[in-house]
């Protein structure tokens, strides 16, 4: 077999073969195919695009590619969760212990946050004590005995899809479909989970800019993970301005445990009981109904809180904090940012506020970049609001009084004030499962 023939048929639109694919991804992995032909190759893709049935198998030899979780020592349905990257979206740290909580087991390896997007082992590493790079054993450990743990990803996890990545960046080849898709999904089918629950970002802040993009990637993803032989579902879910009212890692860690106590914004609350509810019915606890009624359930009797306490002490952290979140670590400076006008918040852009957050400090312009635990905003009202000229809509917190003025910047080119309310924009458009897309009012009835 050689890697120029299979490059001259995906040039033409060919399909590869199982075999094909299975040598092309070994050359990748190994080396052994040169950069030059991984890059036309990856043009070829994003040009001709690829059969369903060659995205799920390109998918699961890059997930062969390198090391994979073993979870057979971990009784019953274990469930992963994915979001596709937001501003402000803390919803593992609440729908997974909910869904742990009513007895789903939630075997998490999350990332790190790079740019504008946070990482969910960011948010955790602000709990002082609290370990994330865990022995493959004590994350079964815990996941068996808790029932949710949350660990940072192997270095050795879908190697094939660091070096596709890489190239795909330099390439001009990032926004191919099969690729984002396949990009996703082996690292989720490596993780070792029976099902895995997608929540797929549409608007300002996310990389899909539409929820019809958002359901085209939504589909891909469950097409590959039902290939795959695991139960696959998808929420579409609005981006298009930051989720909750805290963006930044420790302040993101206090909101999650006031949502789990019953207090947080009520668009973090809703999302993260859908998500439990989807993980429950992926793990077949009643349909969207019933596992809904228990995730509400869990929330009110305190279960889900609980449960993220129960993970933090296995996982070494100081509970301290999650009873009292003015614990955390605190930021030296906090600085007001301010409506310029009377009027309705219409819009704010929710990329251009995960950059203002970076400015802060709660972010990663490298992968080589430190991150302030403290720093980030705290929004005191949200786009649609009425606001007074001179009312305090945020509150930005940062090692520096600089950074503070240079974020407030940032937010003041994000936003946009006018004289009448914004059109309602939906928090949820839609479910994406085997059998189709389902508009969010039919689960609605269900």
């Amino acid at each position: 077999m050689r890697s120029y023939e299979i490059l001259e048929k995906k040039r033409n639109g060919g399909e590869m073969t199982p075999e094909e694919l299975a040598f092309w991804v070994r050359g990748v992995t190994d080396g052994s195919i040169p950069d030059y032909q991984i890059a036309a190759w990856l043009m070829a893709v994003c040009l001709r695009g690829m059969t369903p049935r060659e995205t799920a198998r390109l998918t699961q030899e890059m997930a062969r590619s390198g090391g994979t979780a073993d979870l057979s020592g971990i009784p019953g349905c274990k469930v992963d969760k994915h979001s596709t990257g937001g501003i402000g979206d803390k919803t593992t740290l609440v729908a997974g212990p909910l869904a742990a909580a009513l007895g789903v087991k939630i075997p998490k390896m999350s990332g790190r946050g790079l740019g504008f997007t946070g990482g969910t082992i960011d948010k955790l590493e602000s709990i002082p004590g609290l370990r994330t790079s865990l022995p493959q054993e004590e994350f079964c450990r815990i996941v068996r005995e808790v029932g949710i743990s949350i660990t940072a990803q192997t270095g050795d996890l879908a190697p094939a899809d660091k070096k596709l990545y890489a190239l795909r960046d330099v390439t001009a080849t990032v926004d191919s479909l099969p690729l984002i898709a396949s990009s996703i999904m082996s690292k989720k089918l490596a993780a070792g989970a029976d099902a895995i629950l997608l929540d797929v970002k549409a608007g300002s802040g996310a990389f899909m800019k539409t929820p019809e993009d958002a359901a085209a990637l939504a589909q891909a993803m469950v097409s590959i993970g039902t290939h795959a032989g695991k139960r696959t579902a998808a929420l579409i879910t609005d981006m298009d301005r930051p989720l909750g009212n805290a963006v930044g890692n420790a302040l993101e860690v206090a909101e999650a445990c006031e949502t789990l106590r019953g207090r947080g914004p009520e668009d973090l609350t809703r999302l993260s009981l859908e998500l439990a509810a989807g993980m429950l019915s992926l793990a077949e606890k009643g349909d969207h109904r019933t596992c809904l009624a228990l995730a509400k359930q869990a929330l009110r009797d305190g279960s889900g809180f609980e449960k993220l306490c129960e993970m933090v002490a296995a996982q070494g952290g100081d509970l301290s904090v999650l009873e009292d979140p003015s614990r955390l670590p605190q930021a030296a400076v906090m600085f007001e940012w301010k409506a310029a006008q009377d009027g309705y918040w219409q819009h704010a852009d929710a990329q251009a506020c995960g950059a203002a957050a970076v400015v802060l400090g709660a972010g990663r312009e490298t992968k080589e970049s430190a991150i302030d635990p403290c720093a980030g905003i705290v929004f005191r009202k949200k786009p649609g609001a009425a606001v007074s000229a001179g009312e305090t809509l945020a509150c930005l917190y940062s090692s520096s009084e600089a950074s503070c003025r240079a974020a407030a910047r940032l937010l003041d080119g994000a936003c946009r004030f006018g004289l009448r309310p914004p059109e309602p924009r939906p928090l949820i458009f839609a479910r994406v499962t085997r059998d189709g897309v389902f508009p969010v009012c039919e689960l609605d009835k269900a």
